[in-house]
């Protein structure tokens, strides 16, 4: 999780949102991602869909058997999805986003038996770090 805080830390002297991902296989880092929205105008460019093409690409293949997403805040809707879709194992995040949470707060796409793949959602390592990250760049933002 310390290394997707790293990758929130890029997104945020981007003036992106800060959130990260890094995706490991084996003790392995295969692929990292930080928000790039507003630099690359992409509504995809979620830190999590970086980092699952990257993983797609290292691995050539886009079933992702074995692979744990670290993610600073709770995946969204899409990525939740993405994250179905890729057959990742586990996915581990810091804070909840009562916003747009599609593991927990606000649905629980990645445990849902009506899809055709299931992963463990672990919510809480290093939360407050990775609230922290978010609620300080919002806060500068409503400075402004």
């Amino acid at each position: 999780m310390r290394e997707a805080l790293a990758e929130a830390d890029k997104a945020r002297l981007l003036g992106e949102v800060p959130v990260g991902c890094v995706l490991v296989r084996e003790d392995r880092v295969i692929a990292r991602g930080h928000n790039l929205r507003e630099s690359a105008q992409d509504p995809t460019a979620h830190a999590e869909i970086i980092a699952l093409r990257i993983a797609a690409a290292e691995l050539r293949s886009w079933r992702l058997l074995d692979v744990t997403a670290y993610v600073t805040l709770e995946p969204c809707p899409m990525c939740a999805g993405a994250f179905v879709n890729s057959r990742v194992s586990r996915v581990v995040y810091g804070c909840d986003d009562p916003k747009a949470g599609a593991l927990s707060t606000l649905y629980q796409i990645g445990s849902d038996g009506r899809l055709n793949h299931r992963f463990e959602p672990i919510a809480g390592v290093l939360r407050e770090e990775c609230a922290a990250i978010i609620s300080n760049f919002f806060s500068r933002i409503r400075d402004k």
